[in-house]
């Protein structure tokens, strides 16, 4: 199975999108039959969706949409990891076969250890009774909370968003790459190749830019533990659908027939528990 292991659909307005800026051209709808011809022309089976919106009527949205839509073979959604009903909000999301994993937009969190709170691990320590997995969303200042969480949580499996937005448009790596290489030391953490061409120049970037962040990234976690993702449409703001997958494909040259089939659906069908 050729998988998209992560993208988002929304209705747009501007009351819920408020992180979308005015002058951004995905201000409007994204929906699957938008993203169904990009699929068949690359030859993927079908999608993960993932949330973009923190409510619980996201979360059902989206598991309405994968009834409506065979492209859609899992969906992350959100749920209030730090509520004292958490258990019964994971119970009712759980209970459709779509509803593969768990997102908190923790970037946005002020507080870089917020990964951490006990409130939040609380949360974090039900998703294995209902084998759902859990997306870390996070910047680079945040990577030492997710080390020290992931190693907290051994059973739990973790996979990073966007490899944890290096800033690429200013070339910074060092203080990146050690953490990214710590934090993949974890096994039971694995790492989506998405949402790079958003942290390098929009209107001027080239492979070469991203050649050593993948370089480590590949390194630091290996063939079984990488996950193709094209982040669209928010992709859609440095580059198409097309050229941001031809990134990827490009760079995955250089490994084996195999080790492409893993980046660019088996892995993320095996993480998420998606069934051909």
């Amino acid at each position: 199975m050729r998988l998209d292991s992560h993208q988002h659909f929304w209705k747009f307005n501007t009351a819920e999108y408020g992180w979308m800026k005015s002058e951004w051209p995905i201000r409007r709808d994204f929906l699957p039959a938008d993203l169904q011809p990009l699929l068949q022309q690359h030859g993927f089976d079908g999608t993960v969706a993932v949330q973009a919106r923190q409510s619980l009527e996201e979360s059902r949205w989206l598991l309405k949409l994968a009834d409506e839509s065979p492209i859609i073979k899992g969906v992350v959604g959100w749920v209030d990891l730090r509520s004292a009903t958490v258990s019964e909000q994971l119970a009712e999301l759980a209970r459709h076969p779509r509803f593969v994993g768990v997102r908190h937009v923790v970037q946005d969190e002020p507080d870089e250890r917020f990964l951490l709170r006990p409130d939040f691990m609380r949360g974090l320590r039900e998703l294995p009774q209902f084998k759902l997995t859990y997306d870390l969303l996070l910047f680079p200042h945040q990577l030492p909370a997710a080390i020290e969480l992931t190693r907290q949580l051994p059973e739990q499996p973790f996979v990073l968003d966007h490899v944890a937005k290096p800033s690429i448009r200013d070339g910074g790596i060092d203080l990146w790459q050690e953490n990214m290489r710590e934090l993949a030391k974890s096994p039971n953490v694995h790492c989506k190749i998405s949402g790079l061409v958003t942290e390098g120049d929009w209107a001027n970037w080239n492979p070469a830019d991203f050649k050593p962040y993948l370089d480590v990234t590949f390194e630091a976690f290996g063939e079984d533990r990488l996950l193709y993702g094209s982040d669209w449409p928010v992709c859609l703001l440095a580059g198409s659908y097309e050229r941001v997958f031809r990134l990827i494909e490009n760079y995955a040259q250089q490994f084996s027939p195999i080790s492409r089939s893993k980046l660019f659906g088996e892995n993320a069908a095996r993480f998420y528990g998606i069934k051909i």
